[in-house]
């Protein structure tokens, strides 16, 4: 029989830690060991029971999760999995969780609300399963170097018209570490990232905040797709190319989801390799899943070059595997080494 994931809860609601872990506890492959009121009592805990991964409020008294969650990778990195109310404040607060090191986050629904418990229960117990088997290094993305020529790129001078990433769990910091490390005047980049419609505004903000690319949310409508410029999928829309008159444009696309994800890496890759074809640069980041394989298999297929995240740098080495099991891609690189590749690829 295979031992049971250990898990310690931290939050500071008696009444949800009770329901948390009668959620949890319910999977026969997880057990809920311990629980915490605060950081304090978490650190004993952590030291007595060495769980193999922990959840965490962000919002309680004494000292919040985030610089408790910044303390705990420093000293003793491990998978954590955050608890997030769903509002603007929590959703860059997640974000900056997830960029201190945290694998996933999952809402904390209003107590009033019965919701669908069977639902929630899946949601949460198939991320404690995936974070207790996530890749936690502990060592800060901008400790990596990626050796790449940061001048500008002059528009019209590359055969690659489009750039298109797709991302899942870990994907908020590959993103941001592959932006950050690029240069301006790049083919327009499209991003479709698995994360809540709330975080997408925030997340196009930190991107833009950190990076030579100007980067925004593709909210609505049809948006003309310019060099120098990325666009993130809002996180409850599709986004896909189109062409009209010659150039190219992002549309938000309300089709029902696909892999059951919305927006999925599959439609935006599909749209890509139908509209841009060998013209076209795809990179899968790290992510739980299939998501974006058989599209990017499409985008080879249509004369595209295909770039996955490493197994060693991925959080979790779901949708970049699938992606090379199936045939799809061209280049395996290191998440560090993915910013050179794209400037190479420009360039050629």
């Amino acid at each position: 029989m295979c031992r049971k994931i250990k898990v310690i809860v931290v939050d500071d609601s008696p009444v949800f830690r009770a329901l948390l872990s009668e959620l949890i506890s319910s999977d026969p492959a997880l057990e809920v060991i311990a629980t915490a009121e605060d950081p304090y009592e978490a650190r004993a805990l952590i030291k007595k029971h060495n769980p193999d991964v922990i959840t965490l409020d962000i919002e309680m008294p004494k000292m919040n999760g985030v610089q408790f969650l910044k303390n705990l990778m420093r000293l003793r990195p491990m998978p954590v999995v955050m608890i997030s109310t769903l509002t603007q404040h929590g959703a860059e607060t997640t974000l900056q969780a997830l960029e201190l090191g945290a694998i996933d986050y999952f809402p904390k629904p209003a107590m009033d609300s019965t919701g669908d418990m069977l639902s929630y229960r899946s949601l949460i117990n198939k991320k404690l399963k995936m974070a207790a088997k996530a890749n936690v290094n502990g060592k800060p993305l901008e400790s990596m170097s990626s050796d790449v020529d940061l001048a500008p790129v002059a528009p019209g001078h590359s055969n690659i018209e489009l750039i298109a990433i797709g991302a899942s769990t870990g994907g908020t910091e590959a993103v941001r570490h592959v932006l950050s490390a690029l240069p301006s005047g790049l083919p327009p980049i499209v991003i479709t990232q698995h994360i809540s419609a709330l975080f997408t505004k925030p997340f196009a903000a930190r991107l833009d905040s950190v990076s030579k690319v100007n980067v925004q949310e593709l909210s609505d409508g049809t948006v003309p797709l310019i060099h120098g410029r990325a666009y993130v999928a809002p996180g409850d829309k599709h986004l896909v190319i189109i062409r009209k008159g010659g150039k190219l444009f992002g549309q938000v696309d309300d089709r029902p989801p696909v892999n059951r994800h919305k927006p999925s890496v599959d439609v935006m890759f599909d749209s890509v390799a139908e509209v841009v074809s060998d013209k076209a640069l795809g990179i899968i980041l790290t992510g739980m899943g299939s998501d974006g394989a058989n599209g990017m298999l499409r985008m080879m297929q249509n004369g595209a070059i295909t770039i996955a995240q490493d197994e060693q740098s991925s959080v979790v080495w779901g949708m970049p595997r699938v992606a090379v099991e199936v045939g799809a891609v061209q280049h395996v690189r290191a998440l560090s080494k993915i910013p050179k590749e794209i400037r190479k690829c420009v360039s050629s």
